[in-house]
């Protein structure tokens, strides 16, 4: 069938699609997103709601190394890989390794923490373009700690967060008390990180973000691409209802589905997979949550949102077709109770998302080597939403054949 032609197609209808979608129309491109399912309604839908602007610290380090195995003896615990996945899961794997070493670790600190210093401008700057600010919470995340032990742990992360100028605060009894009320007395110690942000749902958050990308041009489409094709006119995608969609530039966000569409027309292999994430929410009034709470031991969060609490977190390495394992979400929402007692868990909602996940803990961001007019932004982990206006940002600088706004060869798609 004959192809319909747009100037930028933008597989992925996720955080970073919209954001994309967002800068590029701004700077007066017209921009067509098509996604399957529709605007935030995958792992956009169900984060944690955070802008973590101040993790800096790839989850690919010597320091998870020494505390993965203890992990994955807990199939519930913070980090779990079912037993049947390990053979698929293990150049992924081998890579990880490979990026937790420590002549690899420096760099990577030093790309996510330029990644994370323009991620915190442009999505500032944008947020105020769309008039969104009031869905922009300002309110600090409090991190936990339940022995001395465990607090010293982390001190060598947060002295490398004072050197890149994080502001943070530990923070022991009264003190402690008073940034969260009504804590179980076995946290001993904790960490205030005044300028962490979180958005008031991130769905909503999103859905208004994309409001502005369309007031400002951008088209909708609800359909599915079922892979990417090359020919001598250029890039096309092959649509699931048999037709083709043409553009000068095809920008490809689709989170975890990514490499699916890519794959058949590139000799690039990519290890995506997924760190998929549990949480429940809980109706509005369940506890009276001041700010995030971050429970780095166990691997989780609570979040305060405008639709209720929100408990969830945790990584189960597991791709897109594993059927989903609740128990992960039931064991989170029960530590919660243990940790707040006050808090009431009847009426939750459950859910699970696929996070886009690259062994490194960097995304890639660049062309596909193959053909230029395709452009790749995907692999954010459990950041899409902190990172997604950098995402954007760098993506319109390629588009528009400029300077990257950052030093952006530690995320080249072929760096594996």
């Amino acid at each position: 069938m004959n192809a319909a032609t747009s100037d930028i197609i933008i597989v992925g209808a996720g955080i970073v699609g919209i954001a994309t979608a967002a800068l590029l129309t701004e700077a007066g491109h017209t921009v067509t997103v098509i996604d399957r399912s529709g605007i935030a309604e995958q792992t956009s839908k169900g984060n944690a709601a955070a802008f973590a602007f101040s993790d800096i610290m790839p989850l690919a380090s010597p320091k998870i190394m020494m505390k993965a195995p203890k992990w994955l003896l807990d199939p519930l615990g913070p980090l779990s890989i079912r037993p049947s996945y390990l053979p698929r899961l293990a150049p992924w794997l081998w890579q990880f390794w490979k990026a937790s070493q420590p002549s690899r670790l420096e760099a990577s600190i030093a790309a996510q923490t330029a990644l994370m210093r323009l991620a915190e401008t442009e999505m500032m700057a944008l947020v105020e373009r769309a008039g969104i600010a009031h869905m922009v919470r300002h309110d600090g995340s409090l991190e936990l700690h339940e022995s001395e032990t465990e607090f010293k742990a982390t001190l060598s992360g947060w002295r490398r967060r004072e050197q890149a100028g994080i502001a943070f605060e530990h923070v022991r009894g009264a003190r402690l008390a008073e940034l969260q009320p009504g804590l179980s007395p076995r946290f001993v110690a904790g960490t205030f990180v005044p300028g962490w942000k979180t958005v008031s749902e991130p769905q909503h958050f999103a859905q208004a973000l994309w409001a502005h990308a369309e007031r400002l041009g951008a088209v909708f489409i609800k359909a599915e691409a079922s892979g990417l094709e090359r020919d001598s006119s250029g890039p096309s995608l092959r649509m699931a209802d048999g037709t083709n969609r043409r553009a000068k530039t095809i920008i490809i966000c689709a989170g975890a589905w990514s490499t699916r569409l890519i794959n058949p027309v590139t000799r690039l292999r990519i290890p995506l997979d997924t760190e998929r994430g549990y949480n429940t929410t809980l109706p509005p009034g369940t506890f009276d949550l001041k700010r995030q709470l971050i429970f780095g031991n166990h691997g989780f969060v609570i979040t305060p949102l405008e639709t209720g609490l929100r408990v969830g977190g945790a990584v189960e390495l597991g791709g897109l077709d594993l059927p989903p394992n609740y128990e992960r979400a039931k064991t989170m929402l029960g530590k919660a109770k243990s940790f707040l007692p006050g808090l009431e868990t009847s009426g939750g909602t459950e859910w699970m998302g696929f996070r886009p996940s690259l062994p490194d803990s960097l995304p890639v961001i660049g062309a596909l080597p193959e053909d230029r007019s395709v452009l790749l932004g995907f692999g954010n982990g459990h950041l899409g939403l902190t990172q997604s206006a950098a995402m954007g940002r760098l993506l319109a600088d390629l588009v528009a054949g400029k300077q990257p706004s950052i030093d952006i060869a530690a995320c080249r798609p072929d760096r594996f």
